[in-house]
């Protein structure tokens, strides 16, 4: 069984860290971050709100730079205002890239007026109240002029940018929700796929953010199930690995390339329940990057490797160091959150915000690994 059972104490490894996003006192929410490089430079994307997690009006930030370590150029990329209501909530949802473009993807939505009622701040007991949901992208060929939103109508929300199987199929992972395509710019043709069965025809609509209601619906021996990450094995099955409720990750499985998956089962890879990113270093081993000690408060952050994808039994601490939060706002717990990895010129760059308000990014040398 899946795990990360591994075979002497965890060190801490070798970095450098460098802040992306540290406000002062206005936009302090940040989250969801992702990184990538593109014509000569970095990128940075995150969710960005003025106090509270995922409120009314929460909006996509980019901030870029040459090396990786020094960022600049931070301002807005998509905005509520570009959908024409200013209560729209904005999350970022990654990058990918085919030959001289860039797509950034989101997710946007409201919440329900039941659930708001009244307010206009979004609801303290429930994050899962989405109506109007779609998942979209804007475009770039030079990382200075961008397309305006355009939506690939599919009412989900995404946690990653589109992973590429070795077929050059495009896979999207969402909650429960995995859209795959077969047009390489992934920006068109998506097929909806998961593993949500019947749960969103009975409990109404296609956003598969309503996770509580839908593990219950299912019989899952867990509150809930997201934010997924894959990786392919070299029998071309894929291991969609997912964050669940019981302080493990749980794990479904496709055999066809992304078009079916099979029933979640819980793993023995252990988990503070978070989200986290999976991916293969290029001399064939897996690495998932998590927070892996329950009732953590989401700290430490640490890298384990596989030689086969299934026993993860080497891993390194990256970010371990306390952090107090600065300033005030609803949601904004756990230390070291979301991370996201990038691999270039044999270093490894981890983003990933700190108690939900500042975004920095480690650097690593693939070698020491």
């Amino acid at each position: 069984m899946l795990n990360n059972k591994v075979k002497k104490p965890l060190e801490k490894i070798s970095s450098v860290v460098s802040t992306v996003y540290a406000p002062q006192k206005e936009w302090a929410y940040s989250h969801h971050p992702s990184i990538t490089y593109f014509k000569d430079r970095f990128y940075a994307v995150w969710s960005n709100g003025m106090e509270n997690e995922d409120d009314l009006g929460q909006r996509v930030l980019i901030a870029e730079s040459f090396d990786g370590q020094i960022w600049e150029n931070i301002r807005p990329l998509i905005t509520p205002q570009m959908f024409g209501d200013s209560e729209k909530v904005v999350t970022a949802t990654g990058f990918h890239i085919f030959k001289d473009t860039l797509a950034t993807y989101y997710s946007v939505y409201n919440y329900t007026e039941k659930a708001l009622g009244g307010k206009k701040t979004r609801p303290r007991s429930d994050d899962c109240s989405h109506e109007n949901s779609d998942w979209g992208y804007v475009l770039t060929t030079d990382g200075k002029n961008w397309s305006e939103p355009k939506s690939l109508g599919i009412g989900i929300m995404v946690n990653h940018g589109p992973f590429k199987t070795k077929s050059g199929r495009l896979i999207a992972a969402g909650h429960l929700t995995y859209p795959y395509t077969d047009d390489p710019r992934g920006i068109s043709g998506y097929c909806r796929t998961g593993i949500y069965g019947h749960a969103l025809d009975n409990l109404g609509g296609e956003d598969d953010s309503n996770i509580l209601d839908i593990a219950k619906f299912n019989g899952w021996d867990t509150r809930l199930l997201c934010e997924g990450s894959v990786y392919e094995t070299d029998d071309g099955v894929l291991h969609m690995l997912l964050r669940s409720g019981s302080f493990c990750l749980w794990e479904t499985k496709s055999l066809d390339n992304g078009e079916t998956w099979g029933e979640p089962r819980p793993t023995e890879f252990i988990d503070d329940g978070s989200k986290f990113h999976a991916g293969r270093l290029n001399d064939g081993r897996f690495y998932v990057v998590n927070n892996p000690v329950p009732w953590s408060h989401r700290i430490p952050l640490c890298i384990y490797l596989s030689e086969d994808g299934e026993n993860f039994d080497k891993g390194y601490i990256l970010r371990d160091e306390p952090y107090e939060q600065r300033i005030e706002g609803f949601g904004k717990d756990g230390v070291y959150g979301y991370p996201h990895t990038f691999i270039k010129d044999g270093f490894m760059y981890i983003i990933y915000s700190k108690h939900k308000e500042n975004i920095e990014v480690t650097k690593i040398k693939v070698s020491d690994l």
